[in-house]
């Protein structure tokens, strides 16, 4: 870990880099606007002498030959002279004068010409009309739009005027007006939609040839508003893809899943190639040119056991050659929590704990515990970039600073990364590049209940439901006040304020590649890349917290290494014959390995808090230290084939053969091919007289891919180290931990896809349709071993799951003209179950912090026919009413006002088989699936719009279907007296309120996990709403710029949900058995931005 000095030299090397690298870029600049030339004229014409400037510098010259003087003859005299001193001297004694537009001279008249009309027809190939054709005057905000004919007029005030022509589906076409005043145009279709090129494992396809399901993002849509990184940016965009937040902690992470989750312990995130780089860093969304997501086999089973998740390729932004461009974004957030419960205010609290302990004293205080841990957050988010080169040499630069204050106090986090690419050209027949990446980073933590709980670690938000609102922050000897009922949970002001949690990191990567071509059609390419990250976690819990109360304080620092290193070598040939067939085979070789170790300490019993975990040798007590090492690898051969003929019929073959280190010598290897065949129906003759029809592809593929994303040695029998005495002595020894499985083998995704993709007049209405089924066999799941054995757990292959669903997507160009309106749509269904177990039988698991498991904890379970992470637990029936039959069972309430649960099942056979009929009993055999955290459906909506120079983006995404197991709701509306509760509690049953389903206030009452904390968590959320103005191109000349533009935005801003709690964005623990689980989270929060970006 990089101690705090060398971390400040870090960020200070970093910082000097950058304005060095601005400063020499921003002359080059300089250079390019002073354009210094030397010329030497007599007695010559003003054409001669501009023709000559436009010889000696980059300008391109445009003037009107008729309004030059012709019978006046000039000189020039310029030694090293700025060709705007040349034209102001020239042009002094005419009646001209000069506008530079970036490289464009243009000779004007100094007497603005009267404004004339300008008509003309405009038509495609065929010569029929296009209506709707927007025309406008190049670096003007005049614009018009042709009618039902094609007939437009627009008013010019320069014969210089460039009129230029765009519509979608047609190539834009420039028109110089000159003398005329009637100008018709033929557009040229444009091809690039069905051209472009689409990137996928190991190169590239064009759109038009693809076979695989793969959707293709670009910078535009990953930006449209700014987020703490790519995950974030990602929300909603892709129809397939679900991201959801993990918590909304400063620099929090997510969850994504594509196709819902293909596993059940093992990993279920999609791998990321950056650049190449399997696993490589994720960049800043401001350096990412392109983002694919590859969805099916087709187009995964290429990186075989790392694509059963699916893949998301990142190409990062390059350098072009030509002039030096430099790039700023910056922008300010403030930021408040979404949401607030409402809870029971001091009087409120008081009178409810006296039903249970009349002889309960209250401090008769009415403290918002809420009030006091929350603040106004904001983000600060700056991105400078530097590109350019030539054709021999093409860099691109860039620096990003994300600063977070978090909307809990002393929250935060701060990022600096900068991002290098250089790409050069060797010689004809050699590319070289190289990709850098680096990251510093520094989160300062609060504790929550998500990453701890009990008596011990409460954490602060759940801290500040819990806490009595009737008790003071401070008592009066000037110490923090504690829990006077329940558990002694911690002052959540103290647990904000005294709390040390701090994470730095420092991380880089680079990736240099080497392209040869080989022959005509051989094409070499190698790559190299290194990633090291590097992490330091300390944590000091004060004598002030009751972690550190009784031991004098805690404090410890874990440290952590990352290294992995990746070779990629493929070759690639490509073929067309005979004029319709044309063929591309790829071949190559993998290979990566991982290194990870990891080190810690810890002391107690330290003389001040003012120590912390930055000095663990003032602790009087050193507890035992701890250190690993592991290493993995993994190596590859792989190769695809891909076949079209005449543009119509497209096949493209996938294998890959994996060896990983992590399963045993007779498992080591898998085999993991797929193939597609996709069928371009637009280019068949009976389609050519379609002419609503403009592109129709039928797509279809079958593949496997596998899963190895557990942790090394997991086949082998291990052994960890123990201090025991003997004989008086401390003696150490070693005790084995695990047992081996030699057994373990590759989880393996069966996936078919079925799909079309048909773009509709001029592909300007485009619809992609997707069906998938997915089968996972040998999942790995860790099973509980019996208790005599010794062991507590063993990694093995249990049983299989399937996911199947529906993907739509629909883009349209709904206006086009002077007014434009885009919109783009995606829905995702996906269904989820467990197809196989071992012997058939549930596995039932716990969730919940330590604190809760006891009788109500093991809420989700894995059945047969049933979605993975199911909830389990008793129907809720209300509350007995006096005069009811109260049902039998050992710990159920029988008393008027209690909890009354569902007598679901218990009877049995002859042969003692269970059956779903009651049996008069309450017990555990009555719990039963209560809940499904899979959503029925997610979407995406966005809607652009822009007219003239103001432009607004509108986006919303949702969740509906999947159901919330709130334990936060559960401890605070038990309403058994040890803690705080939501304002449910008024509604409490009391001999005199009856008609409600609220039970009555009961000591010691269980905290079960029934139906009653089971909450629809569908919402409809405004994720954001963005207006912003470009500058016109006469202010942005006059600043020096080559672009402006101003905006500002709302992020989460409206939600629509009926749940209780903060948010329906839950994620316990990201895990696919946890999913839909709330409990004291850090929570999400809604945003105000202003930003700029700006172009020189």
């Amino acid at each position: 870990m990089v101690p705090k000095k060398q971390f400040i030299k870090l960020i200070l090397c970093m910082k000097l880099t950058i304005f060095l690298m601005v400063a020499f870029c921003l002359q080059l600049a300089a250079n390019v606007h002073s354009q210094n030339i030397t010329m030497q004229m007599q007695n010559t014409s003003l054409k001669k002498i501009f023709l000559e400037i436009e010889k000696k510098s980059i300008y391109s010259v445009i003037f009107n030959d008729d309004a030059i003087p012709k019978e006046k003859v000039f000189s020039v005299n310029a030694s090293n002279q700025d060709v705007r001193d040349i034209l102001d001297n020239l042009l002094s004694s005419t009646s001209l004068t000069y506008k530079i537009q970036n490289t464009l001279l243009v000779i004007t008249s100094k007497t603005a010409m009267q404004a004339r009309p300008i008509t003309g027809r405009v038509t495609d190939s065929k010569n029929q009309a296009l209506i709707g054709v927007s025309v406008s005057v190049k670096g003007t905000s005049k614009g018009a739009a042709t009618d039902e004919n094609g007939n437009y007029r627009i008013n010019v005030d320069d014969d210089n005027s460039i009129l230029v022509f765009s519509y979608l589906g047609f190539m834009t076409t420039e028109k110089s007006i000159g003398a005329g005043n009637v100008i018709n145009v033929t557009m040229a279709e444009d091809n690039e939609a069905l051209n472009e090129v689409v990137v996928i494992g190991y190169g590239g396809v064009r759109k038009s040839d693809l076979t695989g399901s793969v959707v293709s993002l670009k910078s535009k849509e990953l930006t449209a508003y700014p987020s703490s990184g790519v995950q974030q940016a990602l929300q909603g965009r892709a129809a397939g893809v679900l991201v959801q937040s993990n918590n909304g902690n400063p620099g929090g992470s997510y969850k994504i899943r594509i196709r819902g989750g293909t596993s059940v312990n093992a990993s279920s995130d999609p791998l990321f190639v950056v650049d190449g780089f399997a696993g490589g860093i994720l960049p800043p969304p401001e350096d990412i040119e392109s983002m694919e997501i590859l969805k099916d086999a087709s187009a995964t089973a290429i990186y075989g056991s790392r694509g059963a998740n699916g893949v998301i390729l990142i190409s990062t932004k390059r350098g072009k050659s030509g002039k030096t461009s430099i790039d700023l974004n910056s922008s300010y957030s403030g930021q408040q929590e979404i949401n607030r419960l409402q809870l029971l205010n001091g009087s409120e609290f008081a009178n409810y704990i006296r039903e249970i302990n009349p002889a309960y004293v209250s401090a008769n205080q009415n403290t918002d515990w809420q009030d006091l841990i929350f603040r106004q957050g904001d983000i600060k988010n700056t991105q400078l970039s530097v590109s350019g080169g030539s054709e021999a040499i093409k860099y691109y630069v860039s620096g990003a600073l994300y600063d977070q204050n978090g909307i809990i106090k002393n929250s935060s986090f701060q990022r600096f990364s900068v991002t290098s690419n250089l790409d050069f050209s060797a010689a004809k027949w050699l590319k070289m590049g190289l990709n850098l990446f680096a990251r510093s980073s520094e989160n300062i933590g609060v504790r929550t209940q998500e990453n701890s709980g009990g008596s011990t670690g409460t954490g602060v938000v759940s801290g500040a439901f819990k806490f009595g609102p009737d008790q003071p922050v401070l008592r009066p000897d000037g110490t923090y006040s504690i829990a006077v009922i329940g558990d002694p949970h911690d002052n959540p002001v103290a647990v904000v304020n005294d709390l040390q949690s701090e994470n730095k990191g420092s991380l880089y990567q680079y990736n240099f590649y080497a392209d040869f071509d080989l022959l005509k059609n051989l094409k070499f390419k190698t790559t190299f890349g290194s990633f090291s990250n590097s992490e330091r976690q300390g944590n000091f819990t004060p004598t002030t917290l009751n972690g550190g109360r009784n031991v004098g304080g805690d404090a410890s620092v874990d440290l952590e290494l990352r290294n992995s290193f990746i070779n990629e070598n493929f070759i690639t040939y490509t073929q067309a014959f005979a004029k319709k067939h044309t063929i591309s085979i790829l071949g190559g070789f993998s290979y990566q390995k991982f290194v990870n170790e990891e080190s810690g300490a810890r002391s107690q019993s330290f003389l001040s808090n003012s120590v912390s975990f930055r000095n663990l040798g003032g602790g009087a007590i050193f507890l035992a230290g701890n250190s690993s090492l592991s290493e993995s690898q993994l190596a590859s051969y792989y190769g695809r084939l891909n076949y079209n003929f005449s543009d119509r019929y497209l096949l493209t073959v996938n294998t890959r053969y994996d060896g990983s280190s992590n399963f045993s010598m007779n498992h080591k290897w898998a085999f993991f091919p797929s193939a597609a065949l996709a069928w371009n129906m637009h280019n068949e003759k009976f389609m050519q007289n379609v002419p609503l029809i403009s592109s129709f592809k039928w797509r279809v593929s079958y593949g496997l891919t596998g899963n190895q994303a557990i942790g090394p040695y997991q086949t082998l029998a291990r052994f960890s180290s123990v201090f025991t005495i003997v004989n008086n002595s401390p003696v150490n020894a070693v005790r084995p931990t695990t047992i081996a499985n030699n057994d373990l083998k590759w989880e393996t995704t069966a996936q078919g896809n079925y799909g079309v993709d048909i773009g509709f007049l001029k592909n300007r209405i485009n619809f992609t349709a997707d069906y998938y089924k997915s089968i996972t066999s040998d999942l790995l799941f860790s099973v509980p071993l019996p208790q005599y054995s010794g062991y507590s757990n063993q990694t093995k292959n249990i049983g299989k799951i399937q996911n199947k669903g529906l993907e739509l997507s629909l883009g349209s160009k709904n206006i086009v003209g002077k007014l434009n309106w885009s919109t783009d749509f995606n829905i995702s269904f996906n269904r989820n179950k467990v197809l196989e177990l071992p012997n058939g039988n549930d596995i039932i698991y716990a969730n919940a912090p330590g604190h809760m498991i006891g009788i109500g904890g093991t809420a989700q379970v894995l059945r047969v026919g049933q979605p993975v992470g199911s909830f389990f637990g008793w129907i809720y029936d209300g509350v007995y009413q006096t005069g009811a039959t109260f049902k039998p069972g050992g710990g159920f309430e029988q008393a008027a006002g209690g909890e009354n649960f569902r007598d679901f099942s218990g009877k049995r056979d002859a042969n003692g088989k269970k059956l779903d009929e009651p049996d008069g009993l309450l017990n555990n055999d009555d719990r039963t699936i209560i809940g499904d955290p899979n959503p029925d459906f997610i979407f995406g909506l966005t809607n652009d719009f822009s007219y003239k120079n103001f432009d607004l983006n509108v986006f919303v995404q949702g969740s509906q279907g999947n159901d919330v197991l709130s334990y936060t709701l559960l401890e605070l509306e038990t309403i058994s007296g040890i803690n705080n509760a939501t304002t449910e509690a008024l509604k409490r049953w009391t001999p005199t309120n009856t008609n409600t389903n609220v039970p009555r206030a009961f000591a010691g009452r269980p905290q079960r996990v029934s139906t009653r904390w089971i909450f629809d968590g569908s919402y409809v959320r405004l994720k954001n709403i963005a207006f912003g103005y470009n500058f016109p191109t006469s202010i942005t000349q006059k600043l020096s710029m080559q672009r402006l533009r101003i905006y500002v935005s709302a992020q989460n801003l409206l939600t629509s949900t009926n749940y209780r709690g903060y948010d329906p964005e839950v994620n316990y623990r990201n895990s696919n058995l946890n999913a839909g689980v709330d409990y004291g989270s850090y929570p999400n929060a809604k945003s105000i931005t202003a930003g700029i970006n700006v172009g020189f």
